[in-house]
């Protein structure tokens, strides 16, 4: 029976059971921006690495896997947009792409979008694979990141994965878990009331 209900929700994001409009979509776009701009502001620094540890990673994953691939590459895209151009929303209120961490930002781009393309096929919709989706969607933020670290600092790759990576992976994999008890969640209270 769980199957036949969750059946019709599969090919949809969390953002699609709102009623359809242009002024949503919009409405969306900017509201993902805006919360990924605001989660980067709570920010960590860690010693010895010149990216501090910032709720930015686990927005900018949440706004792929509850908007989709299109409206989350969208929402990210703009915050990566406005903060090129100055708006100081970037960790630690920084903005501009030559910074260390700028790799991160365009990593959360492309994670947001896979995140979001695989939330449309149902992978936010149970614990085990929302916890695979948000490790895919970490992997291509340090795919990116790490390397772009290493080039606008002049590490070689092994110090950026230290710098850059390592200390990180047991904050993800707090954040792993609460996206694993948050999203399948929405859905089955959603579920209940659709």
């Amino acid at each position: 029976m769980s199957t036949a209900s969750a059946a019709p929700r599969t090919g949809s994001v969390l953002a699609d059971l709102l009623p359809a409009s242009r002024a949503r979509d919009i409405a969306l776009v900017v509201g993902g921006a805006a919360l990924t701009g605001i989660a980067a502001q709570i920010a960590v620094p860690v010693p010895g690495s010149p990216v501090p540890v910032t709720g930015q990673t686990f927005a900018a994953l949440l706004v792929g896997a509850g908007l989709g691939a299109g409206r989350g590459f969208l929402s990210l895209a703009l915050y990566a947009l406005i903060g090129m151009a100055g708006m100081p929303w970037f960790a630690d209120g920084t903005s501009g792409a030559g910074g260390a961490s700028f790799g991160y930002v365009l990593g959360m781009l492309l994670a947001s979008t896979v995140v979001g393309a695989l939330a449309r096929r149902g992978a936010d919709r149970s614990v085990l694979r929302t916890a695979g989706t948000m490790a895919l969607g970490s992997a291509i933020i340090y795919a990116v990141g790490v390397p772009y670290l290493a080039a606008s600092t002049g590490m070689s790759l092994t110090a950026a994965i230290a710098a850059g990576l390592t200390p990180f992976l047991i904050g993800d994999a707090l954040k792993a878990a609460l996206a694993m008890g948050l999203l399948p969640a929405a859905w089955k209270l959603l579920g209940r009331k659709g």
